[in-house]
């Protein structure tokens, strides 16, 4: 298993992280992605340990809890091996503080984390979306409070935009505090809009980018084909998707590269389009999910070599998108060895 640095940190994690989304199922759109309860999760666990794989994500929204709950039990006796990263700001209750960045929400939110993980410490805190209701400075310093205090080693986001990042940034600078060293975004073949802000910030700031739903809910699974329904048994079917729709078109062109270049390399289908996503600038890791042990091994057959060049470049060209303004007008300017054009 390959590892890499966390953005601006000294933490390395490896290539692959293993979500738990697919713990617990407390409610109907979480049943869409899975069900697995403690004695399935520890197997998978084993699965992903034996293969390098010790970092684990989960949230505190995930299925009210649960996944974290079960994840903290299945790792009952192995917390010095691995790495856990869990998420905070999503609603937990139906209170007025019971959603957001505030200090207020954030102190209870992690405590309760580490009660249901079983721990005293989370390598990851991410906040989970960006609270536009709470200054900024207020969530920062939290964030700091608690990396202080030993209870958080390591902060990060996930969802912001580019100036929700920029910001936090330079406030965290300027102040001297922790500071965001990775972003967990969504990005994949099919949605490219990851990289006409957020990745050059990535790169210029030290941002490290962990990829969630990186088969952006299993549209590049293999199994949504040309005049073929959606399998029942899908997630997508069973109202578990998320992302906007990709036109029919241009996911079964992707799709159809995708095949070429599966049969290229003897590798399926997930695996091409996960390994492409490995080879994009600032990507750290990705998170793999699995609602069994044949999708888990599949999964994890998308580390340890790599795409060539020109396959690459073929995947490119394919999913490539026109972007919104002003980043189509910004393309226009000129690169270097071309300020003549």
């Amino acid at each position: 298993m390959e590892y890499r640095q966390l953005g601006a940190s000294g933490l390395r994690i490896p290539v692959l992280s293993f979500g738990t989304a697919t713990f617990g199922g407390s409610n109907e759109f979480f049943k869409a992605w899975g069900d697995t309860q403690v004695d399935e999760a520890r197997h998978l666990i084993d699965i992903c340990l034996e293969a390098g794989v010790n970092l684990f994500d989960t949230a505190n929204g995930y299925s009210d809890g649960q996944a974290e709950t079960i994840l903290g039990k299945a790792l009952e006796g192995r917390r010095p091996e691995v790495l856990i990263s869990t998420k905070a700001t999503f609603p937990t209750g139906t209170g007025p503080n019971d959603y957001g960045s505030s200090r207020q929400h954030l102190l209870r939110a992690c405590e309760d984390s580490l009660r249901r993980l079983g721990t005293d410490y989370i390598d990851i805190y991410h906040m989970h979306g960006f609270d536009a209701h709470t200054p900024i400075d207020e969530t920062l310093r939290t964030l700091d409070t608690l990396v202080q205090s030993g209870k958080v080693r390591y902060i990060a986001c996930s969802n912001f935009s580019g100036w929700h990042l920029m910001k936090s940034l330079s406030i965290s600078e300027r102040r001297g505090w922790a500071r965001y060293v990775g972003h967990q975004a969504y990005y994949s073949l099919a949605h490219r809009e990851f990289e006409w802000e957020l990745l050059p910030l990535g790169l210029e700031e030290g941002v490290g980018t962990i990829v969630w739903s990186p088969l952006s809910a299993g549209l590049l699974s293999g199994k949504i084909r040309r005049g073929q329904p959606i399998p029942e048994s899908s997630r997508l079917a069973q109202g578990g998707g998320q992302g906007p729709q990709v036109p029919d078109e241009r996911l079964f062109a992707i799709v159809d590269v995708l095949d070429e270049i599966a049969r290229e390399t003897e590798k399926t289908v997930p695996q091409v389009a996960l390994n492409w996503l490995l080879q994009r600038p600032t990507v750290v890791n990705l998170v793999i999910g699995a609602r069994n042990e044949e999708q888990l091994r599949q999964n994890l057959g998308a580390a340890g070599w790599n795409l060539s060049a020109e396959q690459v470049a073929r995947l490119d060209a394919v999913s490539a998108t026109t972007p919104i303004y002003p980043y189509w007008h910004q393309q226009r300017f000129p690169m270097l060895g071309h300020a003549g054009m």
